[in-house]
């Protein structure tokens, strides 16, 4: 057989992995070595070479995107529809399940899924229900909880009273929101994973019929798998399955999210005759950046270990700027962008990353001020919008009027004269019946005045009406009935602000969304178009939008980085304390996780890499005067460049100033502003009308003032 398809283009690693005889495989594949590549061949392999049918290979990842992105690409490779072969998120196969056997799952046909916001609405609900004061047991704080107890497979009952009176009272706030949930046949994004573990796990008949069917399992990003993922996978595996698991221990960095590392180091035990094979050769990074993260990430000993190397050229020195504070540090970040754009590069070559979100206000004012367009990547999603989910949460009621978190979010939205008195009577009465709000409001037993009944009635008369009009039109018919008849467009086309406007083509862009939203004959047998979609609207809830298409600046944390490349990278705010962060330094596993997340931020960089820290800095609403972060200190010293000498902390000059200092100026002198009141000089540069000066002001922080209109008094 001709396998040249398969096996062309890939280094030797890499076909080894491709081709290696069935069994157990643990690829540990290093940052920008071609693991998807490998994945995606793999699958070939194995149904063209080894003759296993798609319907008996499961492949799973993290990420709609990433999922979508592997199936176009296998297609593509077997020259072929994947509709038997199952490739998706964790959740999303297991909704696939849930959706299979909806009855021995113990659902109704017809179940939501429930968002994080979703979710907290419910809580809310529940802990007014339990008459627990909203300040002391925040639903965000229960919503947590909750999770993370459902990512360990533990339900409220497995949870043992220790005597904790903070913990009796999560584990009652589990126990009513689960009975909430089931009444409203709902489930949250734990509980897909959960339910369809417990599924497999108590069906003998189901569990026997999946191990037959999927005698491979292909799992990308092994070591961002928690417990009940990493369990799901065994159980599905049983016996016989064959494992083929790809990640890097050395990219473990989502911890604080229930991500076990101890998946991948206790992968070979957990599936004997398991085989490694490394992949090491970087295609992205130059040979300094590549010897950098190595330096680095070989300080951590809970590790399996690799080394990246690459036959392209050494490259540019690791560039080390010692910055005065965080306004000099975004000062020079800008400066070198600006400089790199007039170079003739493209600034979306350009990523600046940090270890805390609010480290971007300053780089985003300088930025700014400096006229240069950037994107904060990550902001909100299409589907986490307001008006979006308004929209959505309308069809979930069409779709199931006993979807108490919906119904809640848009009984009075827009605004029709229910206030929370009434929907708290309408709570009062679902609690007394056992019943759902929708159930509630339809009746009589709620006691509310003639206005209120009114109001409410009015509500039950346009889900009836919008319901009966939608189930007479296909899916795009159906979401343009909501979004016109709910009063959702009238009520933002009232705001004539540029964000009202925003709101009502975010409303338009739902529509198409419906119009080509794709539906599987597999999706047909087990729900309507309608469930369909909205299902994929909660799964995709959070997913990266994608690149903007605009030639700007990228911002982002290092969190929020993983996964992607880019020929110039800033790694800001390198200090102890910030990076690593000051939680996790007394702990050992948690800073062996900030080491990892600093190799990370490293290997994004293609070309060239700066890394920069400030000596003294203004964040949190605090004042700090710190060291330099120890991951500086642990890089090679030959890689380095020092592009500034550092000085002591203690001194307020920056430099050595080459101009004579203007208008009788010095630095250290004290001086008045106007506007900013009371600072110190810093530095100055220039002489006459263009002459600038740098002065730190007391509330103000540091700015860069042109002499002729600042008006300086000095003190």
């Amino acid at each position: 057989m001709d396998v040249s398809h398969i096996l062309d283009g890939l280094n030797a690693e890499q076909r080894e992995a491709v081709s290696s005889t069935p069994g157990h495989r643990l690829v540990l594949a290093g940052a920008g070595s071609g693991k998807t590549r490998v994945l995606v061949h793999r699958i070939a392999w194995i149904i063209q070479v080894e003759g296993i049918s798609p319907f008996g290979v499961l492949a799973v990842t993290f990420t709609n995107k990433a999922a979508a992105e592997m199936r176009a690409r296998a297609e593509a490779l077997l020259g072929m529809p994947t509709r038997g072969l199952w490739i998706g998120t964790f959740h999303g196969l297991a909704h696939r399940m849930l959706r299979a056997h909806y009855r021995e799952a113990h659902l109704p046909q017809g179940f939501q899924i429930l968002d994080s916001e979703d979710q907290r609405r419910v809580l809310k609900r529940v802990i007014r229900g339990l008459e627990l004061d909203e300040s002391r047991w925040p639903a965000k704080q229960s919503a947590w909880y909750i999770n993370a107890r459902k990512d360990e497979g533990r339900r409220p009952q497995h949870l043992q009273d220790s005597g904790d009176p903070v913990a009796q009272q999560l584990i009652r706030i589990y126990t009513a929101y689960e009975s909430a949930c089931e009444r409203a046949g709902a489930v949250d994004f734990a509980e897909l994973l959960l339910r369809s573990l417990e599924l497999i796990r108590d069906n003998q008949a189901l569990q026997a019929h999946y191990r037959k069917r999927f005698r491979h399992l292909l799992v990308d990003e092994m070591q961002d798998t928690n417990t009940l993922q990493y369990a799901w996978l065994r159980l599905l595996a049983g016996e016989r399955g064959l494992v083929f698991a790809v990640g890097d221990d050395d990219q473990s960095i989502y911890g604080w999210r229930g991500a076990r590392v101890e998946n991948m180091l206790n992968f070979a035990r957990d599936f004997p005759g398991c085989e490694e094979i490394r992949l090491e050769r970087n295609y992205r990074s130059t040979a300094t950046i590549l010897k950098a993260a190595n330096g680095l990430i070989e300080r951590n000993t809970d590790r399996l270990g690799k080394r990246l190397w690459t036959e392209g050229a050494d490259g540019d020195p690791i560039g080390l700027y010692t910055a005065y504070n965080e306004s000099d540090e975004a000062r020079f970040i800008v400066d070198r962008v600006q400089h790199w754009a007039e170079q003739g590069g493209r600034r979306d070559e350009c990523a600046v990353l940090y270890r805390s979100n609010a480290q971007s206000r300053v780089l985003e004012e300088h930025l700014l001020a400096a006229g240069v367009p950037y994107r904060v990547y990550g902001g909100l999603r299409f589907f986490e919008r307001a008006e979006i989910k308004d929209a959505l949460a309308y069809l979930r009621v069409i779709s199931n009027r006993h979807d108490d978190a919906s119904l809640e979010r848009i009984i009075n939205q827009p605004p029709r004269g229910i206030g929370e008195r009434t929907v708290s009577l309408l709570r009062d009465a679902a609690r007394r019946q056992n019943a759902s709000l929708w159930d509630a409001a339809c009746g009589r037993e709620h006691g509310l005045p003639p206005r209120a009944l009114g109001a409410v009635q009015r509500f039950v008369d346009l889900i009836e009406t919008l319901a009966e009009a939608a189930g007479q039109q296909e899916l795009p018919g159906q979401v343009e009935t909501v979004v016109q008849d709910s009063g959702l467009l009238e009520h933002y086309r009232a705001d004539r602000s540029e964000r009202g406007q925003a709101r009502l083509e975010n409303l338009g862009e739902l529509v198409t969304a419906a119009r080509t939203f794709a539906f599987s004959a597999e999706e047909a047998e087990a729900m309507s178009p309608l469930d369909s979609f909205l299902a994929q609207a909660a799964l995709e809830a959070g997913e990266a939008q994608g690149g903007a298409g605009e030639d700007c600046v990228q911002l982002m944390t290092m969190h929020s980085a993983k996964g992607l490349e880019f020929p110039m990278v800033f790694l800001a705010g390198l200090e102890e304390g910030l990076f690593p962060h000051q939680m996790s330094i007394e702990d050992p596993s948690r800073l062996e996780e900030e080491r990892r997340l600093c190799y990370v931020g490293i290997t994004r960089a293609q070309r060239h890499l700066t890394i920069s820290y400030a000596e003294h800095r203004r964040l949190h609403g605090r004042e700090t005067f710190a060291e330099p972060s120890r991951f500086v200190r642990e890089l090679p010293g030959e890689l380095l460049e020092e592009i500034r000498p550092r000085l002591q902390v203690s001194r307020p000059v920056i430099s050595a100033p080459a101009d004579p200092p203007p208008q009788g100026l010095s630095v250290g002198q004290r001086v008045q502003h106007a506007t900013f009141g009371e600072g110190v000089v810093l530095d100055y540069e220039g002489q006459g009308n263009h002459a600038r000066v740098q002065v730190n002001f007391r509330d103000a922080g540091a700015k860069w003032l042109v002499l002729a209109y600042a008006k300086l008094q000095t003190l």
